[in-house]
């Protein structure tokens, strides 16, 4: 039974996370986030996402619509 899976990497270096749910062509565009971007398919389907600055995170959490 193959379940689906989330890509997530993080680079420390540029302190950038960025999570998959579907390995599918796509490309990343803004959300109302300085920090957040989210990478859909050419129908606008959420295919993941991104966020810059993640230890920024650890005074307040982030919530963005998607």
């Amino acid at each position: 039974m193959v379940k689906d899976k989330v890509k997530i990497w993080y680079d420390p270096e540029a302190d950038y996370l960025e999570v998959i749910f579907d390995q599918k062509p796509g490309y990343f565009r803004e959300t109302g986030s300085d920090q957040v971007m989210e990478k859909v398919d050419d129908q606008g389907n959420i295919l993941g996402f991104s966020v810059l600055k993640v230890s920024a995170l650890k005074k307040a959490p982030l919530e963005v619509a998607l």
